[in-house]
């Protein structure tokens, strides 16, 4: 990792070598490379910062927890592989009760973003597909886990972070969009 983090760091990860950060725009890109994403990473497009510990999110990332970011969808560009995302979408274990979709790449299965009814106007973006590594520990850097309650016992709450047993959005309450 880069020891400045005011300067972009963009590792070889994965296929694509073509992710770029700006002052207040970055890219998301697939494993193969094949979709490419540009998202602000301010408010009034960033929308919020989270990770969540919740039983769909720990089977959907194969892991015990997902980080993400809330993007306005009218700030949110496809750069190129719109044609090459496949969806798949279901409501039974969602905390909101309404559906929600997973868009993936259909050639590398990396999961881009998700879009739930309850919250219309929002992507649901995954920080690992973020090109620039620095992002991560700075703009992008979490400011609430939600569903603590479904925590494993041997990962320690991230220091500085809120800290809510459910969900920490609801379709009564919007996202944070402080950001």
């Amino acid at each position: 990792m880069s020891t400045d983090k005011s300067k972009p760091y963009i590792p070889l990860a994965g296929s694509a070598n073509d992710g770029w950060s700006a002052d207040q725009q970055a890219t998301a890109t697939c494993y193969c490379g094949a979709i490419q994403l540009a998202f602000p990473t301010e408010g009034p497009g960033l929308i919020d910062t989270f990770l969540c510990h919740c039983t769909d999110c720990r089977k959907i990332t194969a892991s015990m927890f997902a980080s993400n970011f809330i993007i306005a969808d009218s700030h949110l560009r496809h750069i190129r592989g719109r044609k090459n995302l496949t969806s798949y979408s279901q409501s039974g274990t969602i905390g909101s009760g309404k559906k929600m979709t997973n868009f993936f790449c259909t050639t590398c299965g990396s999961l881009m973003y998700r879009v739930g009814e309850a919250f219309p106007g929002h992507s649901i973006l995954r920080l690992g597909t973020v090109d620039d590594f620095n992002l991560h520990e700075t703009k992008l850097r979490p400011r609430v886990e939600q569903f603590t309650k479904d925590r494993v016992g041997w990962l320690h709450h991230v220091e500085g972070v809120g800290q809510v047993g459910g969900t920490a959005y609801s379709p009564k309450r919007e996202p944070d969009s402080s950001l």
